[in-house]
């Protein structure tokens, strides 16, 4: 029977198995370290670099078009470029972050990201749109590097009862990006005829963003680590005895994908967030058909869309860490999406900013929310496999829905106008409400923190892999 170990720092060791080494079993404790919160932030804060990028051609779309002189479908490719370049590039980087870890991925991140901001101030000139194009194209490559690392990140710098508010925190850092995306560009960069003065505004915009690209990859090179000393939870002690390379990387994705609840939470994610991705970058031209002229009230929409967002995705973190209610939690968060995004789409056309300013936020607050929900189901849907594949494949969904979406939404607009889009998107929300009602909640990640804190089999060649965890607080 396995005996607690006395140890002046208070830090239970597991036990033995029949199918571990005892040597490696009885060298591992459980500890969280103040600077995890350091870690976090300042991947919040590259994360909030890139996403910013994402959004800032699309919140102005008109004015983009009028200095390169393209159609509104080709400064749309600006964001949709994020989307398609992450789908064929998620699996290499997550065989990568697998191999390498946090720190090796966090540096190619904010050096590719920091790369994109420089290129984009070469190209402000109205024949030069190419040039910007590549440059969006080096922050959608460095996006591949961010985008599912916050469940991984929560793992494995976390305890077992914060990972879904480290998680929401790391989702925090995209959205804040994002709203910054949608309020500074329409202040930075107004809607003027004179093209010298607007290429001197664009260019200001694309120098402040560089400037804070490449402090922010400085911070990165100095200050971030790849993991902690000693564990923060028992699943993460557990991972940490299987060495690196042991489990094929093609064998996972097989268990993943006949792992038939994360099928279903992989299309339904899909769909909310790729109905966040198209009302996101089609913002703009659905404010300007009804309110012409409301460039900047168009931006703060955005802005309310996605602060709401962010306050919807640290409660949801929070709740999550004090109920683990994650499916019950994850459908009402869902069907109120749904609900969000009918009340949007019929409101829009009333004439009434302050109505849309209303609804925007509310279906921001749901559906943004959402997000690190996915994640985090997923990552107690998945456990043990890795949470930047079960991230990443989530976020591979995103992006395919999200091109077809903001296309398909895109052209019914131009033909049939901005409802008839909307409600496009409703119908696939609500398919997704359905699919997520049939997800089995088997929460294995949960089940194994338990396990590991009860001595529940007292034979030797027990399928219990640990006894006894307690965690403590370490600066």
């Amino acid at each position: 029977m396995c005996e607690k170990s006395d140890n002046p720092a208070g830090i239970n060791e597991v036990c033995p198995t029949a199918q571990t080494n005892s040597s490696d079993l009885n060298s591992v404790s459980t500890r969280v370290y103040k600077r995890r919160w350091i870690i976090v932030f300042l991947f919040s804060s590259y994360s909030l670099c890139n996403a910013f990028q994402w959004i800032q051609y699309g919140s102005i779309n008109n004015i983009f078009m009028k200095f390169y002189d393209v159609t509104s479908f080709t400064i749309d490719w600006l964001s949709m470029i994020f989307m398609l370049t992450y789908i064929p590039f998620i699996f290499p980087v997550t065989w990568l972050l697998e191999r390498k870890g946090l720190r090796v991925v966090a540096l190619l991140a904010a050096s590719i990201n920091c790369a994109g901001t420089w290129i984009k101030v070469t190209s402000v000139q109205p024949g030069l749109f190419w040039v910007t194009m590549l440059g969006q194209f080096a922050s959608a490559f460095a996006q591949v590097f961010i985008l599912g690392m916050p469940s991984h990140i929560a793992s494995v710098w976390f305890g077992s009862d914060e990972v879904s508010t480290a998680c929401a925190i790391g989702v925090f850092g995209n959205q804040l990006g994002i709203a910054i995306g949608f309020l500074l560009p329409p202040v930075l960069v107004p809607n003027v005829d004179d093209m010298n003065e607007l290429s001197h505004h664009i260019r200001i915009m694309f120098y402040i963003t560089a400037t804070v690209a490449t402090v922010i990859f400085l911070l990165v090179v100095f200050v971030f680590q790849d993991k902690p000393e000693v564990p923060p939870s028992q699943s993460q002690a557990s991972l940490r005895l299987t060495p690196v390379g042991q489990t094929s990387y093609l064998e996972s994705i097989k268990r993943l994908m006949s792992n038939r609840a994360f099928i279903i939470l992989l299309i339904s994610y899909g769909l909310n967030v790729g109905c966040f991705y198209s009302v996101s970058t089609l913002l703009n031209r659905m404010i300007m058909e009804h309110y012409p002229g409301e460039e900047v009230n168009a931006g703060r929409i955005g802005l309310t869309l996605v602060i709401a967002g962010m306050v919807g995705s640290l409660i949801s973190g929070i709740w999550l860490d004090k109920t683990k209610t994650y499916k019950q939690t994850t459908l009402a968060v869902y069907i109120l999406s749904f609900v969000g995004m009918v009340v949007y789409s019929f409101t829009l056309n009333l004439g009434f900013l302050w109505v849309v300013f209303l609804t925007s936020g509310a279906l921001g607050f749901f559906m943004t929310g959402y997000l690190p929900l996915g994640f985090e189901f997923a990552v107690e849907l998945t456990y043990p496999e890795s949470e930047g594949t079960s991230s990443g494949l989530l976020n591979c969904s995103a992006q395919i829905f999200g091109i077809m979406f903001t296309i398909i939404q895109g052209k019914i607009i131009d033909n049939f106008g901005t409802l008839a889009g909307n409600i496009f998107l409703c119908v696939f929300l609500f398919i997704g409400s359905i699919l997520t009602a049939f997800i089995k909640s088997d929460l294995r990640r949960l089940k194994a923190n338990h396990q590991s804190q009860t001595e529940t089999n007292p034979f030797y060649g027990s399928t219990v892999p640990y006894c006894l965890f307690q965690e403590s607080s370490s600066d």
